[in-house]
């Protein structure tokens, strides 16, 4: 049975999830990798995370490097990368992918203060043609360094944090609780036991 203390700590974790704000992994192969994406999700509050692998499963999720914040996202696997933008599309929210493309936005220019799910891909070569397709844009990180891209948990990192200093600039992160946030609630409070 949970603390008092636990419990008032998930409501006040659930009271800023970002409902609107999601991750895709692509393709990532390093378990490291993607489960210190998950980190950073929990710990920027992203909720939902979408596993994008056409051609074989997802990593393991390394419990130790995750912190075990898996347990408190909403993981979601897809293997057709159309049918994750249609998932995505039809709860109004944008896919964007992380690559330098013509026309692509610098990170501090995207706008995310609205719905927006970025995708992160392949430590070796990044986001697919496929998805960068279907997308409806494309980010990306400038950098001033002689590397030419950063390690793909890095990137979500920075990705993210940009998306939650726009979102608290904008009043977006005060406490909330409505049914969606409950309903999680209860499911956290029961699997806690």
């Amino acid at each position: 049975m949970p603390t008092p203390e636990r419990l008032a700590r998930m409501r006040a974790v659930l009271e800023r999830r970002q409902r609107d704000l999601r991750v895709v992994i692509e393709h990532v192969r390093d378990p490291h990798n993607a489960s210190a994406i998950l980190r950073s999700c929990d710990a920027l509050g992203v909720h939902s995370v979408h596993l994008l692998y056409t051609d074989q499963p997802s990593p393991e999720i390394s419990r130790a490097v995750s912190s075990s914040s898996h347990q408190w996202l909403d993981i979601r696997r897809h293997s057709d990368p159309q049918e994750l933008v249609d998932t995505l599309h039809a709860e109004g929210i944008p896919l964007y992918v992380t690559r330098r493309d013509e026309g692509a936005r610098v990170l501090v220019d995207v706008d995310f203060t609205g719905p927006a799910a970025v995708v992160f891909g392949n430590e070796h070569r990044g986001c697919s043609e496929e998805v960068a397709a279907v997308a409806d844009g494309a980010i990306w990180i400038p950098m001033v360094g002689m590397v030419e891209s950063f390690n793909v948990s890095v990137s979500a990192a920075i990705v993210l944090a940009e998306a939650y200093r726009q979102r608290a600039a904008a009043g977006m992160l005060a406490p909330h609780w409505d049914p969606w946030r409950a309903r999680i609630f209860e499911d956290w409070r029961a699997r806690e036991g």
